[in-house]
């Protein structure tokens, strides 16, 4: 079956996310989440991408991005989810497809729809029963974008 190409779309965001395979949980410690926040930082970098938002939950992640061009998106997505692969697989012995599929991306232009995709994101834990504020989750924006902590990965919003 031929996939579809993914569609580009100018002066607009993505809202990215990469679930385990079978739901998994592919996020068992603490430092497995600082391992894949430090794979983001070094892609981000590297096709220089501007990520808006983010929350990573036990199964999957969320990233709200905005990339120079589709080619930028696709290797930093790649090299994300190749890299995180690589390390789970070695650290805990396994071997094979750590995620579901390909990786899902819808468009969010930039207006105030975005503002309303950020929360979703960063809401997220909250919706699952995990913590009771957004404050409260480490493993979100929530606190960087909202000037409660230092985040290094996060960009300023730009409408």
């Amino acid at each position: 079956m031929v996939r579809t190409s993914r569609i580009y779309m100018e002066n607009a965001c993505y809202h990215i996310v990469s679930r385990g395979n079978q739901k998994q949980f592919i996020f068992p410690h603490d430092d497995d989440l600082e391992k894949l926040l430090s794979i983001i930082r070094k892609y981000k970098l590297a096709f220089k991408v501007k990520i808006y938002s983010y929350c990573i939950m036990g199964n999957h992640y969320h990233i709200l991005l905005d990339p120079p061009d589709i080619k930028a998106l696709t290797k930093l997505m790649q090299g994300v989810n190749m890299s995180y692969t690589q390390y789970y697989n070695y650290k805990y012995n396994k071997c094979g497809h750590l995620w579901q599929g390909r990786y899902k991306s819808y468009i969010i232009t930039k207006n105030s729809y975005m503002y309303n995709c950020v929360n979703y994101i960063e809401y997220n834990p909250v919706r699952a029963n995990i913590v009771d504020k957004p404050e409260s989750y480490k493993w979100s924006s929530y606190c960087g974008r909202n000037g409660l902590s230092q985040d290094l990965l996060l960009d300023q919003i730009t409408l």
